[in-house]
């Protein structure tokens, strides 16, 4: 199976904001070395079963497990301190979700499912890992805050699967992923949120 840049770069990124969150949680190595799995490979795994293609691609090419565990160890004995930790952890976050909801979403395009289906399942590629990285840690997912988190994803693979109805382009998942993680840096800086419900 061939290796996909952009999906490992996706990997690597998300696999620094599972180890700096075990940072911040004080986890040992070993504690590390797991967020920066789950984080860097839990949305592919999602992607790959929802779609059918099984094992998934990260047990298929070993050097799919390796890059979020050099992720882990560089974040291990690299990690700023631990008052810049929260500002790394959403910047890298914002990388990964942009990365992911992309190549998720070309790879629902590449298996054929309708555009909607393609944008949920880019969607579910960007957020799973940090869904799971946060249940490990003790934290409710971001994604059930009232952080503006799914929405940027869904507009990043949204972009993708609009545009590979007319163009075939390389600038294509470039857009899309600047889009979402521009979006989602805007909503962390200016405090942007969802809906609440009234005097819950």
């Amino acid at each position: 199976m061939a290796l996909h840049v952009p999906d490992l770069v996706g990997i690597f990124v998300f696999g620094i904001t599972g180890a700096l969150v075990g940072v911040r949680k004080k986890l040992d190595v070993f504690g590390i070395l797991v967020l920066a799995l789950v984080t860097g490979l839990g949305g592919g795994f999602i992607r790959d079963v929802l779609i059918g293609e099984t094992p998934p691609a990260a047990l298929q090419d070993g050097r799919y497990l390796v890059v979020p565990v050099f992720a882990g160890l560089i974040t291990f004995f690299l990690h700023p301190g631990i008052g810049r930790v929260e500002r790394l952890v959403n910047i890298f976050d914002a990388a990964g979700l942009a990365l992911f909801c992309v190549t998720g979403a070309q790879k629902a395009i590449e298996h054929g499912l309708s555009p909607l289906s393609a944008a949920l399942l880019g969607t579910i590629s960007g957020i799973g890992g940090g869904v799971i990285r946060d249940l490990l840690s003790g934290r409710v997912p971001v994604v059930l805050r009232s952080e503006i988190y799914a929405t940027p994803a869904f507009l990043g693979a949204g972009i993708v699967v609009a545009a590979a109805l007319e163009y075939d382009a390389t600038w294509v998942p470039i857009v899309a992923a600047v889009t979402c993680f521009g979006i989602r840096l805007l909503a962390i800086r200016r405090g942007w949120n969802a809906p609440l419900p009234r005097n819950p």
